[in-house]
């Protein structure tokens, strides 16, 4: 048994292939996104792209395009939280200034 942050040996199943890869990550989540993966290229299988190579390159594309979108999304619900805590924190001043230090 490994510990805890030691990169182990994983095999994966994928696309007909088996891929052995040294991982921290535990074994029932890499499992999970080689499964994500090959569902993605099977859909696109399915939607009439045959070869497959061209499969995993567009799931691949499409998987990033996923992740770009999750991070914008993050990105600007970061800044609506912070531009909206700047104005609360302005109209809380404003019902109730702070003390200054030269009246204490």
């Amino acid at each position: 048994m490994s510990a805890a942050g030691e990169a182990r040996r994983i095999e994966l199943h994928l696309l007909g292939q088996t891929l052995t890869i040294r991982s921290e990550a535990p074994a029932d989540y890499l499992r999970s996104l080689a499964k994500y993966l090959e569902e993605r290229v099977t859909a696109l299988k399915r939607s009439g792209v045959k070869d497959p190579t061209t499969a995993l390159a567009l799931a691949a594309l499409d998987i990033t395009d996923e992740l770009f979108r999750a991070r914008e999304d993050k990105s600007r619900d970061q800044g609506d939280v912070g531009a909206r805590l700047g104005a609360l924190v302005a109209l809380l001043e404003k019902v109730a200034p702070r003390e200054r230090e030269s009246e204490r």
